[in-house]
Order: C-alpha cells, then sequence, then structure tokens
C-alpha cells in the first residue's frame, strides 16, 4: 500500500504527459532478412551490424575482469560516435534487453545517431549479461566505459564535466546503478583509464528497471544479474531506490503508465528518493506506451519525449 499511495501522490505532483502533436518523425529502418537486433544473435541469424565507419573497441584490451571465454559476449566493448562538429558533451549508452541480451539498434544505434544529430558525442556500451555473468561484472563494465569516455573527453573536445548515462529498461538499472555506485579513481593506477572519475555527471533513464522490491521489479532481470538465490544484502544493494544520495547525479526519467514489463514503479520510486536526497530531476510520465518504445519514433503519443530530453540537456549546458 506504501508503494501506491507513493505513486498516486507523484503521479499527481508530477503530471500525466498528455497527447500533443509532435514533428512527424521518420520511420526506422527495417532490419534486413537474415538478420538481428538482438545481441547476442538469434540463433541462425546476424547481428545487425554497426553503422558504417564504426567498429568495437575492448574496454580492457588485455583481457577483462572476471572474462570466461574469448567469445564476443565475453568481451565488453564500446563503440565512439562522434558528431561532424566539435562536441562538447557525451554521454554513455546502455541499451536493455533484461540483462540477458541487448536491444542494440532501437536502443542504441539509434540512440547514439539521434545524439550526434544533436551535436552530442556518444558512446554505445556492449556490457557482459546472464546468465553466465552477474554483478559486479555488467556494473564494472558500465564504470570502465565512464571512466573511458572520461579518459578520452580531451581528445573528442568533450568538458570532462559534462559524461553522462543514458540506460534503457535494465540498461536503465545499469545507468542508475553507475549514478549509485561510483569512485573517484585510483590516482596511482598503472592504467590511466582507471585514475579517473567513474561517476557519471548526469542519467537519463528510458522505462528503467530500478528495484528489486519484489511487488514492483522485474522477475527476469534480477535473475539475470543477481543468479537465482541473491544473499539479501546484496538485493538491497542494487536496488537503486534505496542507494541515492546527495551525490546521486542529476536525473531524466522517462516511462509510461501501462508499462505491463516494467511497473512505472520502478521509475516513481527512483523519483521519490531523488527528491528526498534533494537531487535534481525531471520525470515525465505518459499515459499509454508499450515497453521497449526507444525514441518512440512513429508514435505520435510518445514521440515527444525526446524533445523533452533535448530540452532538460540543453537548459542543463550538456546538450548545445
Amino acid at each position: 500500500m506504501r508503494i501506491v499511495a507513493v505513486m498516486l501522490a507523484l503521479v499527481s505532483a508530477v503530471g500525466v504527459a498528455q497527447t500533443a502533436a509532435p514533428v512527424a518523425a521518420p520511420a526506422q529502418n527495417a532490419v534486413p532478412p537474415g538478420f538481428t537486433t538482438s545481441f547476442p544473435p538469434d540463433p541462425g541469424k546476424t547481428l545487425l551490424p554497426l553503422p558504417e565507419g564504426h567498429t568495437w573497441t575492448p574496454l580492457w584490451p588485455d583481457g577483462a575482469p572476471g572474462q570466461q571465454g574469448n567469445e564476443v559476449i565475453d568481451i565488453p566493448a564500446v563503440s565512439v560516435f562522434l558528431p561532424k562538429e566539435n562536441p562538447t558533451h557525451s554521454l554513455v549508452v546502455a541499451p536493455g534487453g533484461g540483462y540477458v541480451h541487448l536491444a542494440i539498434k532501437h536502443e542504441g544505434y539509434d540512440i547514439v545517431q539521434w545524439l550526434n544529430q544533436h551535436g552530442v558525442a556518444a558512446v554505445l556500451l556492449r556490457y557482459r549479461l546472464g546468465p553466465k555473468y552477474h554483478h559486479p561484472i555488467e556494473l564494472g563494465d558500465a564504470q570502465r566505459a565512464i571512466r573511458f569516455a572520461r579518459s578520452h573527453a580531451s581528445e573528442w573536445g568533450v568538458d570532462t564535466s559534462h559524461i553522462g548515462m543514458w540506460g534503457f529498461s535494465a540498461g536503465g538499472h545499469l545507468t542508475s546503478s553507475a549514478g549509485t555506485h561510483f569512485d573517484a579513481g585510483n590516482a596511482s593506477a598503472t592504467d590511466p583509464i582507471d585514475r579517473v572519475s567513474s561517476r557519471p555527471d548526469f542519467l537519463v533513464l528510458a522505462y528503467p528497471v530500478i528495484s528489486w522490491d519484489p511487488t514492483v521489479m522485474h522477475a527476469g532481470s534480477k535473475k539475470y544479474l543477481l543468479g537465482d538465490n541473491p544473499d539479501p544484502a546484496l538485493v538491497t544493494l542494487m536496488s537503486s531506490e534505496l542507494q541515492v544520495t546527495e551525490q546521486t547525479p542529476p536525473t531524466f526519467l522517462f516511462s509510461t503508465t501501462d508499462d505491463r514489463t516494467v511497473p512505472i514503479a520502478n521509475s516513481i520510486l527512483f523519483y521519490s528518493a531523488l527528491v528526498k536526497a534533494k537531487v535534481p530531476v525531471e520525470m515525465h510520465i505518459f499515459r499509454h506506451g508499450a515497453h521497449g518504445a526507444g525514441l518512440a519514433t512513429g508514435n505520435p503519443e510518445l514521440s515527444v519525449w525526446p524533445d523533452l530530453l533535448l530540452k532538460w540537456l540543453k537548459e542543463n549546458g550538456w546538450a548545445q
């Protein structure tokens, strides 16, 4: 009942977005026959390749901590997307997929290209997944990606204090985890990437998994991240709404009320925790919309949300 009461109070305070009249968006590109947008690839299919001119860079060239093999699923990596004009801001992008696969196109390729269109550098993260890998592997991959972006910021012309992270669904949980579990880096580390902070300067969470409260959690994400019988202390540690402090980065949240996959309570609980900690936060709740909308291209009711995000980024100095 407490969660329901919090939800009702916050929806009343924040408001539910009504249908607007957005500028028409182009339809998403079709996936060619024989290809898949899911990583690891569906059986008998080939993963849709990165956009032309881009490659994957292993996060740890000499092997990642806890690596259990040498297949592509064992090698966390990033692909860097720079806009045509010099950027001053950057986001690490974490696709969702329940910690068992990555929705690599509409929550990955499409996102980094959208960021580039608005003058923002993007670092697409391919993190390790269950059931082969569990916490803390995924969080370590995210922290390394943030350090990677920060360590290369001057090379790209990006302000080192303008490194954000954007996650979808389970990637939203990973992003909220990165925003609640971070360190300043190790100044004496041999690897220069490890010398810089893993704290994202701001968070963007799209229909995120947040909590492992049994009444609101996405059970599959919990299983693949924490295993079948995780220690209760670990469950608490990785419930992001319970780990918010005044040091948690400013956050933008987008969700839909009738999401049947990840309950809206996840977003509201994180919002409530941020408000309590006096962390700047903006949340947009739409009345209708299926889970996994991405940029919601072609959906008249939801496709305004990237415009709201862009406005927030510009107002805070994280986009031009």
